[in-house]
This record gives C-alpha cells, structure tokens and sequence, in this order.
C-alpha cells in the first residue's frame, strides 16, 4: 500500500511546465487531422474524411515487422502501420489495417506522405513551387483540402 502511495504522488512532486515568458514551453503536438481527398467509403456507403493521426511510436513501427502478411509481402507494411496511427476517420468507431486497406490508392499515398511528414520532419507543411512561376512557398497539409494553400 505503502508504494503504491510514493508511486501516485511522484508526479505531483515533478516539475510543473509554466507558460510564463520566463520559462517558455512549447506544448508536444501528437496529433495530427487530415482530409482524405477521396475518402474512404464504408460498406453503408457514407464518405468518411476528416481524421487524426498520432505520431507513431517505435513500437508501432516494429510490430508490424513481426505480422505475417508484412512478412509475404513488405509493401503491406504501410497497411499495418497506418492503421495504428489512425486515431479517427470520419464517423467510424475504429480505425484497423482493414479500413486502410480497403482505401482508394490516392488517400493511402495521401497518408503515407502525411505519416512521413508528421513523424520524420516534425510538421505538416511542405515545400513546393508553383508550377507556372516557379515560385517556391509552403503549403500546410493538415487539415487542407487538395488543392488548397
């Protein structure tokens, strides 16, 4: 009983982060929304789009290693991967390697470079040029619509 106790109160005795501007502290974002620019259709026919992902975790990323089906097949390894990092999709009450699979080709690659984005670089924006002037800018991904800055 005696542990358990010293174990809930160690927390508290921990440092609390202030937002004081003599000790600014930038907040973690783990999660991530996104649009989908087709969708994901579900056997009711309803267009799920809008959804989160969280950063993935190492052991997200070695799981799916052990999986069979990544095993036979290493391009299955997104598949897997993707559907533990997919929080929420539309109106769905779970997101599984079985959704992302049954995803039109155009949102899995939407994703695979929003999961790239998120966890490799840190943000959701990305450097283009426009292709008429040449002019270099950057788009956010988050949340946007294909075809939006």
């Amino acid at each position: 009983m005696r542990r358990t106790a010293a174990r809930a109160e160690a927390p508290a005795s921990e440092p609390v982060a202030s937002s004081s501007p003599a000790s600014p502290v930038a907040a973690l974002r783990t999660e991530f929304s996104f649009e989908l620019p087709r969708g994901y259709v579900d056997e009711s026919g309803t267009v799920h789009r809008a959804g989160t992902m969280r950063l993935s975790t190492a052991r997200d990323e070695l799981v799916p290693l052990r999986d069979m089906r990544v095993q036979e097949n290493p391009a299955y390894l997104s598949v897997v991967l993707l559907g533990r990092v997919i929080t929420r999709l539309g109106t769905l009450p779970s997101v599984h390697d079985g959704v992302v699979e049954s995803m039109f080709a155009s949102d899995l690659a939407f994703l695979q470079d929003f999961y790239r984005q998120i966890n490799a670089e840190g943000h959701t924006r990305a450097a283009v040029s426009c292709p008429h002037c040449s002019e270099s800018f950057e788009v956010e991904l988050a949340g946007s619509r294909l075809g939006e800055s």
